[in-house]
């Protein structure tokens, strides 16, 4: 496995103007490759986010290791709090933890369209995208049963197969990233520093609260919902390229 994750560092990376697609898609945006490190943070996070195992925790060592190597000591320390987390407690305890706060809590939903589109039917066209993303890379990829927005399946996308159409569809849904990060941190949970190295890889800073998302975002609730409140937070529309426009 050591091999595999070292092939990472090896990865060319450019910065990009962001060119505006015609099409209006954010999916389309070039906001370029970024730095040559974000691979590793992003497949790192992309196996620490999946659920725990003990594959996963005999290789915390060597996802440590290579986190060393690119020289971002905040991306250490968030791995660090994964591998202090393996540690607390039993790998059955941590499993039930992982269940109760990711698959069965909105609040730290790991699906990316679910913050923005809810149990809303324009929810379809967005993991749509995401299926056409994967397409056109002409890569055959194994959903392993996940839906297609599942953040460690297009963080590993990012990482091995795409970096620059990964990293625009990172950065479309950047809102629903920066609320899983104050999510994450106001309830004290270990995968907080994930998500925010990973937000550090992406243009522009990362909001302070949720009202500045919103903003960012162009908040404003779909028209047509099912089961949410309209004042929901994960109603936000997805990140446009240009101010107010709606798919």
């Amino acid at each position: 496995m050591a091999g595999f994750f070292s092939k990472l560092l090896g990865k060319s990376g450019d910065e990009a103007e962001p060119v505006r697609p015609s099409s209006g898609d954010p999916f389309d945006m070039d906001w370029g490759s970024g730095a040559e490190e974000d691979a590793v943070i992003y497949q790192v996070s992309s196996v620490l986010f999946r659920y725990p195992s003990e594959e996963i925790r005999q290789t915390i060592p060597e996802l440590l290791e290579l986190a060393h190597r690119i020289d971002n000591p905040a991306f250490v320390e968030a791995v660090e709090q994964i591998r202090d987390w393996y540690a607390s407690a039993p790998l059955e305890k941590i499993a039930a933890e992982y269940v109760q706060e990711y698959d069965l809590s909105r609040r730290h939903a790991l699906h990316l369209s679910y913050w923005t589109e809810g149990d809303t039917r324009r929810r379809g066209e967005a993991l749509g995208r995401f299926k056409k993303m994967y397409r056109d890379s002409g890569m055959v990829t194994d959903l392993h049963g996940e839906l297609p927005d599942y953040l460690p399946l297009v963080l590993e996308f990012a990482a091995l197969i795409d970096r620059k159409s990964g990293r625009a569809a990172l950065q479309a849904y950047r809102p629903s990233l920066e609320l899983l990060r104050l999510a994450l941190r106001d309830d004290k949970l270990a995968f907080h520093g994930l998500v925010e190295c990973i937000c550090a890889t992406l243009p522009g800073e990362s909001p302070e609260d949720v009202q500045h998302i919103q903003k960012l975002a162009g908040f404003g609730p779909p028209t047509e919902q099912v089961g949410l409140g309209a004042s929901d937070p994960r109603l936000l529309p997805l990140l446009q390229p240009q101010s107010g426009a709606h798919r």
